[in-house]
């Protein structure tokens, strides 16, 4: 039997079982969905045997790379050591990991509370900003994501996943990129908020970047009115733009920041990280069961170590530079397309009608074609039609030319 591929159910069975037992929020890309089974590398393989470049990399989690074995060894060594205790004990692999992101970390960034989802990482940063300024609302972005549970899923502006029916009455939201606006709210409001929320690139909008002086503004703005500033990084973080943090891009320093997704490479782990200051005014009891799990923590402490090791930071600036490139050719002639954007390796190609509208039925007709030519990618967007270009930053310049053979293929089969 292939370690890989032996035994599959196949497409067919899963699709019924999916349809029999699970609730049906869960959705899959594809028509014709591939049974993946097995990974390495850049590539994803279906029951079949079939290579996929995964230019999605889990949603910009498997950064590293996948199954690479400077991450799962330490992770399997810790697992016959000590495979779980709850936050209540002391171990080591979870204090070394929050050192090191105090390492990372900008400016005073030095206390962190770990968690297993970015969802529960964002509800713990706000939780953290209610608890220092006595305050209860936020304000967020128009068009953000920032997870499932109740405070973040109400701090998101993405309507697709906003599906509360019974939305928090104290969050407010502002348009990305627009200081004015918060500038504007900060004034006029009632009360002020604890914390405004943001991603330093919104990820799920559409893959967008503020103007240049946005955030610099906004550090100014949440100083001057003594509003926290907390960012969203679980996305953006980990040398996913070319930097450890996307807000590094800006010399803007966050009162509270989280991350989650590439810092395990795989593994679940998320935390938020704030000040010294912030952190004194979380004193009651706040455990969690899987927060800092030691096989995670290792797995997390093994991934930032290849990361250094191997400079993936400046990998993704240079192969991000190539892989716009070679999309902005291939799609330079067309009037469906505008050029490429984003930053490092996070990029979006936005697709439209022609005149400017978003057109989702070509964007899930590429992500069709491109798989149907071995390659996965993602889409974004509040409109679902900007597709996302998201690969391991592991990626290499053979592997970049493997997809732009596939991609201009797809682009021809769809004209």
């Amino acid at each position: 039997m292939d370690r890989q591929t032996g035994g599959a159910a196949g497409p067919a069975e899963l699709l019924r079982l999916k349809s029999q037992y699970l609730i049906p929020c869960v959705y899959h890309f594809y028509k014709e969905p591939p049974e993946i089974v097995g990974s390495e590398g850049s590539y994803l393989i279906d029951h079949l045997g079939r290579r996929y470049l995964d230019f999605y990399s889990g949603v910009t989690v498997m950064s590293a790379g996948h199954c690479n074995p400077e991450i799962i060894e330490p992770a399997i060594e810790q697992i016959r050591r000590l495979q779980h205790t709850t936050s209540i004990y002391l171990t080591e692999p979870v204090l070394r990991l929050a050192e090191m992101l105090a390492q990372l970390a900008p400016g005073d960034l030095s206390r962190s509370f770990f968690c297993a989802s970015g969802s529960e990482a964002v509800e713990g940063a706000l939780l953290a900003a209610s608890l220092h300024t006595r305050r209860a609302g936020i304000v967020a972005t128009t068009d953000s994501l920032h997870g499932r549970t109740r405070w973040a899923m109400n701090a998101t502006g993405l309507a697709t996943w906003r599906t509360d029916p019974f939305p928090l009455a104290d969050v407010h939201r502002v348009p990305f990129g627009d200081a004015a606006a918060l500038r504007r709210h900060f004034e006029t409001t009632r009360s002020l908020p604890a914390a405004f929320i943001a991603e330093p690139i919104e990820g799920n909008g559409g893959i967008i970047i503020p103007p240049p002086d946005y955030w610099p503004t906004v550090r100014g703005l949440c100083d001057r009115f003594g509003v926290l500033l907390v960012l969203d990084e679980v996305q953006t973080g980990i040398n996913r733009t070319g930097l450890w943090f996307a807000c590094e891009h800006w010399g803007v320093v966050p009162d509270i920041l989280v991350t989650s997704k590439a810092l395990g490479n795989g593994f679940p782990i998320s935390a938020f990280i704030t000040t010294p200051t912030i952190a004194a005014s979380y004193t009651r009891p706040g455990a969690s069961t899987y927060g800092g799990n030691p096989v995670s923590a290792a797995a997390a402490l093994a991934t930032l170590r290849f990361h250094q090791a191997n400079e993936l930071g400046p990998r993704a600036q240079r192969l991000g530079k190539l892989l716009k490139n070679e999309i902005a050719t291939a799609v330079a002639n067309s009037t469906r397309f505008r050029p490429p954007h984003g930053m490092g390796l996070m990029i979006g190609l936005f697709t439209h009608d022609g005149t400017g509208n978003a057109d989702a039925t070509l964007c899930d007709l590429l992500l069709e074609n491109l798989k149907d030519n071995g390659v996965l990618v993602g889409k974004t967007g509040p409109g679902r039609s900007t597709v996302t270009f998201m690969p391991p930053l592991t990626v290499s310049e053979q592997e970049v030319a493997e997809f732009a053979a596939a991609f201009r293929r797809s682009l021809e089969a769809i004209r």
